[in-house]
């Protein structure tokens, strides 16, 4: 039998509407970083959506986000 005892997840998602354009200030110095040109890691929900699905997964997963350049794509 298998089982999972603990697991880090990541997502890849094209940059949004609220990222910057050019690197400015801000509070989080990741979102400071010109969208278009940078790979930015950052938060997700992710894994606790996963628990939501599959509740024997509750608090065993954490999970990042990178935005990245592109027009379109999204991966876990």
């Amino acid at each position: 039998k298998f089982e999972i005892k603990r697991g880090m997840m990541t997502t890849v998602h094209s940059y949004t509407n609220d990222q910057q354009i050019l690197d400015l200030p801000h509070k989080d110095y990741r979102r400071a970083r010109a969208a278009a040109q940078s790979i930015i890691p950052t938060t997700t929900g992710a894994a606790k959506a996963v628990a939501l699905v599959l509740p024997e997964l509750k608090g065993k997963l954490n999970g990042m986000a990178m935005r990245v350049p592109t027009p379109n794509v999204s991966v876990v």
